[in-house]
């Protein structure tokens, strides 16, 4: 069922929900942008109140059309994790090489192989380093079907990612709602003769219905997180430390609250809770909780990003730590997957909604 909605000449795919419980927090529907890589540009969602919110925070669908226009501001498509939901692959977060002169690339290394990656991202502040980020399908065209109202289906014959990859990947997409839950399937296929890298992850940008983000509380299945050198290139120094019992534990049953604590933090170690749970974010002002959950054991860490300025808490699930082969990690496993000839990984998140008090 490919319908023929679009915005700013992209595809438009509505999902509409076919079993969603009467009443209670439920997701409704969900709009997919395959020629964006399969991002989620919004969802919809039944509150306890009845009242149905924006899950997402992103722009009207005409506003995303004209951040996703592929300009210079869009270089490798990075606006699309800039709102929404991007998926990331073959890898997530940061990855650090040295800058070519007169271009917007990295050279470095990557399992064994010299390659060259967008440099699309970096610190702000003058001097900045500036690397490749969260992956190179964010402005893929990735072929799509619609069997139902509630799910789509993508396929992107990636090959090497344009020459900047070692291997060859093929990469299947599924979006649903079912039971009241979104949930997202992406699995990589290695359809090359060697071995293939492969880290993939999910960037949700959930919004606070209240908007209050000081009450907002954070549960995490992590029990460590990676240092970084700063907030403004956010660069792993290679330690980790354990968070129980300091700022950064968010493991005590029900969360704790953000208050004024600025995050941009991967933490791993994860032990995750019931159904593979890896993150919660309740929203006591407006009784909502969301519940973020993987069964995949790939997935080993979980940025979470949360400035203290905005009703937002961005939840991403992956594989691999940031700059997972950079040589300040002293060849610690830093969970990218190395998938033989023939091989395939698969990445599963789904996140649910409850009232605050059910579970």
């Amino acid at each position: 069922m490919a319908g023929d909605l679009q915005i700013g000449g992209l595809p438009l795919v509505r999902l509409h929900a076919m079993d969603a419980p009467a009443d209670g927090p439920a997701f409704l529907e969900a709009m997919v942008l395959p020629g964006r890589g399969m991002m989620l540009l919004q969802a919809r969602l039944r509150l306890p109140s009845g009242e149905a919110v924006d899950a997402l925070a992103s722009p009207d669908p005409d506003a995303a059309a004209r951040k996703l226009d592929g300009g210079p501001e869009d270089f490798a498509g990075d606006n699309s994790f800039s709102f929404g939901g991007a998926i990331l692959a073959p890898y997530a977060n940061r990855i650090r090489g040295r800058a070519l002169a007169g271009s917007r690339e990295i050279e470095t290394t990557v399992a064994g192989r010299t390659v060259r990656l967008p440099r699309n991202w970096g610190g702000q502040a003058p001097g900045a380093e500036q690397y490749a980020m969260h992956g190179l399908i964010l402005d893929a065209q990735v072929a799509w079907t619609q069997g139902a109202p509630n799910r789509v289906s993508g396929r992107l014959d990636a090959g090497d990612f344009g020459g900047r990859w070692p291997g060859r990947a093929v990469l299947t997409f599924d979006w649903r709602l079912e039971g009241g839950g979104l949930s997202l399937g992406v699995t990589a296929e290695n359809v090359g003769d060697e071995a293939l890298p492969m880290g993939l992850g999910w960037h949700p940008y959930f919004a606070l219905p209240s908007g209050d983000r000081r009450q907002a509380r954070l549960w995490t299945a992590g029990h460590a997180r990676a240092l970084v050198n700063n907030y403004d290139e956010v660069l792993p120094t290679g330690a980790v430390e354990a968070v129980a019992g300091g700022a950064y534990d968010f493991s005590a049953p029900g969360g704790r609250a953000l208050g004024d604590l600025y995050l941009d933090d991967c933490f791993n170690d994860l032990a995750r809770g019931d159904g593979g749970t890896v993150a919660e974010v309740r929203d006591p002002a407006s009784g909502l909780g969301l519940r973020v959950a993987s069964p995949s054991s790939q997935v080993r860490a979980l940025q979470v990003y949360a400035p203290p300025d905005r009703g937002v808490v961005v939840i991403e699930p992956q594989f691999n730590l940031a700059d997972p082969f950079g040589p300040e990690w002293g060849g610690r496993d830093t969970g990218m997957a190395l998938i033989p000839p023939d091989g395939r990984v698969s990445y599963d998140v789904r996140v649910t909604a409850f009232a605050l008090g059910n579970r």
